[in-house]
């Protein structure tokens, strides 16, 4: 979808508002394709002083399996967008990932909230952030219960154990 912007480009201070639905089903992730429902964006593109500023909020649900426990899960994600939109980028070779060029005098949302979903994704998918995992000994999962096996002795300490022991 594109956003017409025309009328604040040459005009400091205004405003307009947006709001879209992005489709983005097809982003694999790893082997999953976490992203089954619509991606919402909505926010406001700001002239601040000449500069095209677009802030706002990017959410969905994520579906996935989690990396550490190999539990499925789904989690709802607010990420933030805060991007600068411009006519020309002055150098293609130092592009700023948070820079994205205007179409004539529109901004294409859905490559802007495809971007910005993409960079703000955790490089694994976890169930939670503080997710325990399972026990490589057991296979217990972590996070629903203890385990009851022994951390095993790194043999280089074998002899501070046996001084222990005494």
């Amino acid at each position: 979808m594109l956003l017409g912007l025309s009328k604040i480009i040459d005009c400091p201070g205004a405003s307009v508002s947006f709001s879209t639905s992005v489709d983005l089903s097809d982003l694999r992730y790893g082997n999953t394709y976490p992203v089954t429902e619509p991606v919402q964006a909505e926010g406001t593109v700001r002239n601040t002083a000449g500069v095209l500023v677009m802030t706002g909020n990017v959410h969905t649900t994520i579906h996935g399996v989690c990396d550490r426990c190999a539990g499925d899960f789904h989690r709802d994600v607010e990420i933030p967008v805060d991007v600068v939109l411009v006519t020309e980028l002055a150098n293609e070779e130092n592009e700023d990932e948070w820079v994205f060029p205007l179409e004539g005098d529109s901004a294409d949302l859905d490559d802007i909230v495809r971007t910005v979903f993409v960079l703000n994704m955790d490089s694994k998918l976890l169930c939670k952030p503080d997710c325990r995992g399972i026990c490589c000994r057991c296979g217990k999962n972590l996070n629903v219960e203890s385990c009851t096996c022994q951390k095993e002795l790194d043999p280089r300490f074998a002899a501070l154990k046996q001084l222990l022991e005494k």
